[in-house]
């Protein structure tokens, strides 16, 4: 993913292309051989000739090296950029064998590779595009297991979002986003849909849900249907390729959006961040296999000035592998107030239903709670009506559509954990404000099953979502804070008080870099084919080189049933077992192991 590259304007009024981090990013993905960029919109300020020349100077060199290119308009080039010189530009890059939507050619389109569906959607067409998706999809179910939808924007925002732009602050009787948000909520959870953008010029991952985040259980497996997945989509910001760096404004649309991870950096005096962030994101697909990486790099280039010229030094800040087989929850973090309600779905704990291969195995999480995590500060916004023009007529009717489309109303049995006065009328200045606030993120954590191989006895379980937050606290501009010392918002926690410190395990490094953080320890049970032996078997991990080893000495084993005090209080084992995992074997329900864990892990059975 190529997030948006405008450059904005120099002295003389010339608006141009973020050359330097559209260089970086290119160079960092094919290093990682990526074959397919798709570049998120707003390529260019002003959609000029001069600003199409630079974007194609640069990236030509890396489709001359082989890899494709899926460029999406942008509201830049929408706004901008003449229809011609768009298409003139784009039909080079676009591929050869695209398949375009009918009276929307070069601007909307989608191709096939290998087993994946992607599509590639201008700023604004998703509800427009929405019938044309459904039904190529219909057609290409048997051919495709995983889809991609890209555009520009999306439903849900961090800055923006066509559903507070064009439903909650939209124009009466208005209806082309309106009569369809929820249908395409619904189409793409229950298709798995993978929806990357740009546009907000910063990064966040988030789950966007069919129904309500109240309503959306962690998911399991059922007698007769198998396993099946929470209702909820992947949406990625890609973040920012860009010389100007947005706020997270607006917060998490908490009655549809469950936010995992979050980074903005807005490079400005007082409260922002003293750099901008360039982005690169990879999805990779093998077979019903989905891994994703995605990086960052500071950097303080404003302008293509030669002396603005960097080397971008990546760091791994967001990841997750999972398969098409599999189940999921959300863990929520440990700040939720014991006197919360749990509604059902606000479990800090790392604990899940059994969750079934194709070859009788099935596992669950057993036990653990989330204590780290990260969190993040939005800003204060408001939102007018204007009656006879707008779909709300007063400031009350405006409260009750955020409250439908966005926002949790606060009660004590329908708890909303960002804030107690989510939304609030100014009947003194005609305006609805949102506050600002304090948000905790929560862990989307995923068991996913993998046919076995020949190293291994038993299908291939990961799981994936643990050790993504590391202890981070920034606020609404990108600036650090600690969470340790620093009080969240006021009026952020569900009591009317602000979010408190929150006292990080040791482990914890409060690093965007998370490729060496630990997560909080949590127990994984796994229970094998009742006709394999026990005794013949022994849990293992794979290595990142690919090999499978024991994830402890046979002699380190003990043979006991998981219960969660074994977190606190473990079993006395031989000298020289510390340095492994504990791993546990219950013969009494025959074939079953247990482990804790301090990190996302591929676990199978292995002969001894």
């Amino acid at each position: 993913m190529l997030p948006d590259t405008q450059g904005g304007t120099d002295a003389q009024g010339q608006a141009h292309v973020a050359m330097h981090p559209m260089r970086e990013v290119l160079k960092h993905q094919a290093a990682a051989e990526v074959d397919l960029v798709i570049a998120l919109g707003d390529l260019t300020d002003h959609g000029s000739t001069l600003e199409f020349s630079e974007w194609t100077s640069i990236a030509s060199q890396y489709q001359d090296q082989g890899i494709e290119f899926l460029p999406v308009m942008g509201n830049h080039e929408h706004s901008f950029a003449y229809a011609v010189e768009w298409i003139d530009t784009m039909k080079q890059y676009i591929p050869e064998d695209a398949v375009h939507m009918p009276g929307s050619e070069w601007v909307n389109y989608y191709i096939v590779r290998d087993n994946v569906l992607i599509f590639g959607l201008a700023y604004y067409n998703l509800p427009l595009a929405f019938q044309w998706i459904k039904d190529t999809v219909s057609s290409m179910e048997e051919e495709i297991e995983h889809i991609v939808v890209a555009s520009h924007d999306g439903l849900i925002g961090a800055k923006y979002g066509q559903t507070r732009e064009q439903i909650v602050d939209g124009t009466k009787d208005d209806g082309w986003v309106y009569d369809v948000q929820p249908e395409i909520r619904k189409f793409f959870s229950d298709h798995d849909v993978i929806y990357v953008q740009g546009h907000e010029h910063q990064y966040q991952r988030s789950l966007v849900t069919a129904k309500t985040t109240l309503q959306t259980l962690p998911s399991s497996a059922t007698p007769t249907g198998g396993n099946y997945r929470m209702g909820a989509y992947t949406q990625i910001m890609a973040g920012n390729a860009s010389y100007k760096g947005y706020e997270f404004r607006y917060g998490e649309r908490e009655l549809v959006q469950m936010i995992v991870s979050q980074k903005n950096a807005t490079y400005s005096e007082g409260n922002g961040s003293d750099h901008f962030d360039v982005n690169s994101s990879i999805l990779t697909f093998n077979g019903p296999r989905i891994d994703y990486q995605s990086y960052y790099a500071e950097h303080r280039a404003k302008s293509n000035a030669p002396e603005f010229a960097f080397d971008a030094q990546w760091h791994l800040m967001d990841k997750f592998s999972r398969s098409l087989n599999r189940c999921e929850t959300m863990v929520y973090p440990n700040s939720v107030l014991d006197e919360t309600r749990p509604v059902l779905v606000f479990q800090n704990q790392y604990m899940s239903n059994d969750c079934y291969a194709d070859d009788g195995s099935f596992a669950r999480l057993a036990g653990g709670i989330n204590n780290t995590f990260n969190r993040t500060d939005s800003r204060t916004r408001d939102m007018g009506f204007t009656p006879g023009i707008s779909r709300a007529e007063s400031l009350n009717d405006l409260m009750r559509l955020a409250y439908q489309w966005l926002y949790i109303p606060h009660e004590r049995w329908n708890p909303n954990l960002n804030s107690p006065l989510r939304v609030v009328p100014d009947y003194e200045n005609d305006e609805l404000l949102i506050p600002e606030t304090t948000i905790d993120l929560k862990e989307h954590v995923t068991l996913s099953w993998l046919q076995s191989t020949e190293q291994t006895q038993t299908d291939i379980l990961i799981v994936s979502g643990t050790q993504n937050q590391t202890g981070i606290y920034q606020g609404a501009y990108g600036g650090r804070k600690d969470i340790q010392q620093d009080n969240g918002l006021p009026m952020s926690q569900t009591d009317g008080n602000a979010k408190a410190p929150v006292q990080l395990p040791q482990a914890a490094t409060q690093s965007w870099d998370i490729s060496d953080a630990q997560a909080d320890s949590y127990a994984i049970q796994f229970t094998g084919p009742e006709a394999l032996e026990p005794q013949d078997l022994i849990l293992a991990s794979r290595s990142a080189e690919g090999d499978w080893q024991a994830l402890t000495p046979e002699e380190c084993i003990v043979e006991m049933g998981w219960t969660d005090d074994l977190l606190s209080a473990p079993p006395a084992r031989p000298d020289g077992c510390g340095d492994t995992p504990l791993v546990g074997l219950d013969t009494t329900y025959g074939n079953r192991w247990w482990v804790v864990l301090n990190r996302d892990a591929e676990l199978a059975l292995i002969s001894r």
